[in-house]
C-alpha cells in the first residue's frame, strides 16, 4: 500500500509553502487573463464529490466548494463536467485550468500541481456477496474492473505483479453494475462514491471489503508549473477554513452517508397493497383531467373559428350595406337625372326645332335687306349695325345649333351613365367609345383640374362582351380620382385605349398627381379605404370598380411613384377571347 507524501509532511512546512505561494501571487505581476474566466474541470459521475444531478445541473462537495472559493476570491469560474478520461486529457491540452477533485499518486506529481489536500478519498475493493476475495493479493489473476484514466487505473498498472486482467470502463457506475451483473470478479472503486451509487441504483448484491485498499489525498490539480492559479485555490481553501465554510460543506455532502431506504420487497410489498391502487386512481385522474383538456382545447378552438367567421360575416355585412347605400344614391341620382334631363330635353327640343327654321328664315331675307343696305346705306338691326350683323347673324345660328346638339348629347349621356338596366354582358361594346363618353360626362371636372389633358383613343379596336354602362361608370370614377390627384393645372391627365402584345384591350388613365406611397397601393380596392376622407371620399369607387372589372373577367392595376404620379391600366379581354373560354 503506497502512503501519502502530504501526510508525512510536517504542518508547519505546509504552512510555509502555503505563506510562499502567497506572497509571490501578491507580487508576481498579474497575468494579462485574470479576468478571463478559469475552467474548471470534473467528473460527471462521482458523487458525492462531484456529478450531474437529476435536473442535469453540476453538484457535490467539489462543485460547492469551487463556487465558495471563486466566491472568497473573487474568480470568475466556469465548472465542466464529463468523463473523467476527457477531463484529464483537457487539462493536459489547456483546455481546462484546474481539476477540481484529484487524488494524489507520486506518479501524477510528474505531470500536475496539488493544492492542499480537501479531503481523504479512501479506495476500496467491491466485491459481490458471498465472494472470496478479501484482499489486494486476492485479485492475483482475476477480472478486475477499473475507470479508464483514474487512480485505481494507474495503481493497477503500477502491480502488474498480480497479472490481473483489467476491464477500463467510462464511469464508476458501470464499474459496479458490470460487476453486480456477474461479468468480471472484483472492481476497483473509491468507498464513498461506491456507497452513494449503490443506494442510486438498488444494487443490493455487492459491498466493498472493510479494509480500504488505500486512502489517498483529494485536491486541486493544475498544470505543472502554474503556481500563480494553484496559489489562489490555496488562499481560497485557508480563508474557507478560518470561516467555517469549508466545515459547512464538508458536513453537509461528507459528513454523513445517507441511511439506506425501505429493502425492495417491503416497497413492492407496501406498493401492491396501498400504492398501486392510489396510482391507478391518479393515472385515471390524470387520463381524464388530458381528455377534458382536449375536449376544452377543441371547443376553444371552435369557438374561436366561430368567432373569426362572425366577424367576417359582420365585416361583410358593412360592407354590402355601405354598398347599397351608395346603390341607392346612384339609385336616386338616376331618378332625379331622368327627371332634370327630361325637363332640359323640352325647352332644348324646341330650340333644335326652330333654330333651323330661323336659319332658312335669314337666307331668305337676307338678300333683301343687303338690296336695301345698298341703296340707303347702313342702318340699325337690333342693337348693331347690318354690316356687322349681316356677318355675325349667320355665326351665331352655328354656335347656338351647335350648343343645343351639344345639350342634347350630354343629356343622352347623363341618361345612359344613370340608365338601371339589366347587369347582363351580353353587349358587344367598343373600349373607344366608351371612354370618350365618359370623357363628355366629366368634361368639366377635367377642364377645373388641368390645362393639359390629353386623350389618345385607338380606332378600330377588337370589342369587349360585356355592359358598357358598368364599363363606363369605371372610366369616369378614374378620371375623377386623377382630377381629384392633381395640385397644379399645370399638371397633366393622359387617356389612351390600345391593345396588347397578348391579345387583351388597354384602357389607360396617368395623372401627374402626388402619387401613392407602396404601402397604401395593395389597399385601394378594398372596401372604405380611401386617402381624400377629409374631401368626402367614401372608399367605396375602386371597390365597385374593380367588382364590375372582375364581372367583365377583367383586371386593375395600379403604378405610382409618391409626387410624380399613378398609372391605372384597366385590362379587358376581347370578345373572341371571351367566346373561347
Amino acid at each position: 500500500m503506497q502512503l501519502s507524501l502530504v501526510k508525512h509532511t510536517p504542518q508547519w512546512l505546509l504552512v510555509l509553502l502555503f505563506l510562499l505561494a502567497t506572497v509571490s501571487v501578491v507580487t508576481a505581476e498579474e497575468p494579462d487573463d485574470f479576468d478571463a474566466p478559469i475552467i474548471v474541470g470534473g467528473d460527471h459521475n462521482y458523487p458525492p464529490y462531484e456529478f450531474i444531478n437529476d435536473d442535469g445541473q453540476s453538484a457535490g462537495f467539489n462543485v460547492e466548494l469551487t463556487r465558495a472559493v471563486a466566491d472568497v476570491m473573487g474568480m470568475d469560474v466556469e465548472i465542466r463536467l464529463g468523463p473523467w478520461g476527457r477531463m484529464r486529457q483537457g487539462l493536459s491540452l489547456g483546455e481546462i485550468d484546474v481539476l477540481q477533485g484529484m487524488a494524489w499518486t507520486s506518479e501524477r506529481t510528474k505531470e500536475v500541481d496539488y493544492s492542499i489536500p480537501h479531503a481523504k478519498v479512501h479506495q476500496s475493493i467491491w466485491i459481490r456477496k458471498g465472494s472470496s476475495i478479501d484482499s489486494l493479493n486476492d485479485l492475483k489473476g482475476k477480472d478486475v474492473i477499473v475507470m479508464r484514466g483514474a487512480v485505481m487505473h494507474d495503481f493497477m498498472l503500477q502491480h502488474s505483479d498480480l497479472h490481473a486482467r483489467l476491464h477500463p470502463v467510462q464511469t464508476l457506475e458501470d464499474a459496479l453494475r458490470k460487476l453486480s451483473e456477474e461479468q468480471y470478479d472484483a472492481a476497483l472503486v473509491a468507498k464513498l462514491p461506491g456507497e452513494y451509487l449503490v443506494q442510486k441504483t438498488g444494487l443490493n448484491n455487492i459491498v466493498p471489503i472493510a479494509k480500504p485498499l488505500v486512502a489517498q489525498d483529494y485536491g486541486y490539480a493544475v498544470r505543472k508549473g502554474n503556481t500563480e492559479l494553484l496559489a489562489r485555490f490555496n488562499e481560497g481553501l485557508m480563508l474557507l477554513k478560518k470561516s467555517g465554510r469549508f466545515r459547512q460543506i464538508y458536513d453537509k455532502w461528507l459528513g454523513v452517508l445517507p441511511q439506506p431506504g425501505i429493502s425492495t420487497e417491503k416497497i413492492v410489498r407496501i406498493g401492491a397493497i396501498v400504492v398501486l391502487p392510489l396510482l391507478l386512481v391518479l393515472a385515471m385522474t390524470v387520463f381524464w383531467s388530458r381528455t377534458l383538456g382536449r375536449q376544452v382545447a377543441l371547443r376553444t378552438e371552435a369557438l374561436e373559428l366561430e368567432v373569426i367567421k362572425k366577424e367576417q360575416a359582420l365585416y361583410e355585412l358593412e360592407v354590402h350595406q355601405q354598398q347599397l347605400i351608395q346603390a341607392d344614391k346612384l339609385s336616386s341620382l338616376g331618378i332625379l337625372t331622368s327627371g332634370v334631363a327630361h325637363e332640359i330635353n323640352n325647352p332644348n327640343g324646341l330650340i333644335l326645332l326652330n333654330l333651323p327654321l330661323l336659319k332658312k328664315a335669314w337666307n331668305d331675307v337676307s338678300p333683301i335687306l343687303q338690296k336695301h343696305f345698298q341703296q340707303n346705306g347702313d342702318f340699325k338691326l337690333g342693337w348693331f349695325s347690318f354690316s356687322r350683323m349681316s356677318n355675325e347673324i349667320p355665326q351665331m345660328l352655328d354656335e347656338m345649333q351647335q350648343g343645343a346638339e351639344r345639350i342634347k348629347r350630354i343629356v343622352e349621356d347623363l341618361k345612359d351613365f344613370t340608365r338601371q338596366g339589366n347587369a347582363e354582358l351580353s353587349e358587344s361594346v367598343d373600349l373607344s367609345l366608351v371612354a370618350d363618353t365618359a370623357r363628355r360626362l366629366v368634361d368639366t371636372s377635367l377642364k377645373k383640374a388641368t390645362n393639359h389633358f390629353q386623350a389618345d383613343l385607338a380606332s378600330g379596336l377588337p370589342k369587349f362582351r360585356g355592359n358598357s354602362q358598368r364599363i363606363e361608370q369605371v372610366v369616369v370614377n378614374l378620371l375623377l380620382n386623377a382630377c381629384q390627384a392633381l395640385v397644379d393645372r399645370e399638371q397633366s391627365i393622359e387617356l389612351r385605349t390600345a391593345l396588347t402584345e397578348d391579345g387583351n384591350l388597354l384602357l389607360e388613365v396617368k395623372d401627374q398627381g402626388c402619387g401613392i406611397v407602396s404601402e397604401h397601393l395593395q389597399k385601394l380596392t378594398d372596401p372604405f379605404f380611401t386617402t381624400n376622407r377629409d374631401t368626402g371620399g367614401t372608399g367605396l369607387g375602386l371597390s365597385i370598380s374593380e367588382g364590375i372589372v372582375m364581372e367583365h373577367s377583367g383586371q386593375l392595376k395600379f403604378d405610382s411613384v409618391p409626387g410624380e404620379g399613378t398609372c391605372v391600366s384597366l385590362l379587358l379581354p376581347t370578345e373572341d377571347e371571351t367566346r373561347e373560354r
